[in-house]
């Protein structure tokens, strides 16, 4: 039986591949993506990489069978993963995976607004109908994610959000990627479990200000908006299509309204070490962000 991790050609599936390869031998691991090509260095170290397309239901059986764990990694487009994911889990049944994990998000109640919440509800449903053993692996925010938004607050000057008073963890893809990585490996006991995968402490976005001033040396204003000034600022400074700030705004919206405040200590307990501080992950990338002139 094998340790089946689909996405693996995506930033999150690729690092928990490396990790899994260091806790696994080679030939317990199958890699499904759509494109086997893109993961041709991990062939030659003796992993099996399956092609897998959400939008071929029947190469999903063929690329999970004899599967005891799978991870299922959330794919990336709004409007369609409650599909694809439904696709995959059908898969999973057909072909006989013992237990399945899905990466989802925190807090997917119906009363959060955050515009992938209803998608990731709607797949846990369809996991817990399936008849399958399954595992929740709900991350937090991605810590990465507020590198730009340093960078861009060191450029400018001006810290802008439209998440009022909200803290949430952010977490590094690094700890998801670990998690998910021990998961495929055997956590014991995980079975009918939500695990809300965060960093180690709320931070509101008066603690980012301050954080982002402290480690750049420059002078940060916190500027609080409301979501429809955030998406039309947020449009405006990048380019994007309106429609795509406005739904990028349901997050800030989604930490506002306490959604998305889960703190746990899940990493540590299911690695054996601290989740990475937002800090350290705006450290790391230092070099990126230059203080204004």
């Amino acid at each position: 039986m094998s340790l089946i991790l689909t996405g693996a050609s995506g930033q999150l599936g690729r690092r928990t591949a490396e990790l899994l390869l260091e806790r696994v031998d080679p030939s317990e691991v199958v890699l499904v993506t759509r494109s086997p090509e893109a993961l041709s260095a991990f062939a030659e170290r003796g992993v099996e990489v399956r092609r897998g397309d959400f939008d071929d239901p029947a190469s999903l059986v063929e690329a999970f069978a004899g599967g005891e764990r799978l991870l299922l990694i959330s794919t990336d487009v709004i409007g369609t993963r409650v599909t694809q994911h439904r696709r995959a889990i059908d898969a999973a049944v057909a072909a006989g995976v013992g237990h399945v994990a899905y990466t989802g998000i925190g807090g997917p109640t119906e009363a959060n607004p955050a515009i992938v919440a209803q998608e990731h509800r709607e797949t846990e449903e369809a996991l817990r109908a399936s008849g399958l053993a399954w595992t929740f692996l709900r991350n937090s925010l991605y810590a990465e994610f507020e590198v730009p938004n340093a960078r861009a607050a060191v450029a400018t000057g001006q810290f802008i959000t439209n998440r009022g008073d909200g803290r949430t963890a952010f977490v590094s893809r690094e700890d998801c990627a670990a998690v998910a990585a021990v998961w495929l490996a055997g956590i014991p006991g995980s079975e009918g479990r939500a695990h809300d995968i965060t960093g180690p402490q709320l931070i509101s976005p008066a603690d980012e200000v301050e954080l982002i001033a402290e480690l750049t040396g420059s002078p940060v204003e916190l500027v609080t908006v409301d979501d429809e000034a955030f998406a039309a600022g947020l449009a405006a400074a990048t380019g994007m299509p309106i429609e795509l700030a406005q739904t990028l705004a349901t997050f800030g919206r989604a930490i506002r309204e306490g959604h998305l405040s889960q703190l746990s200590t899940d990493v540590v307990d299911l690695t054996g070490r601290p989740p990475r501080s937002l800090r350290e992950v705006l450290e790391a990338s230092l070099g990126e962000i230059t203080p204004a002139a």
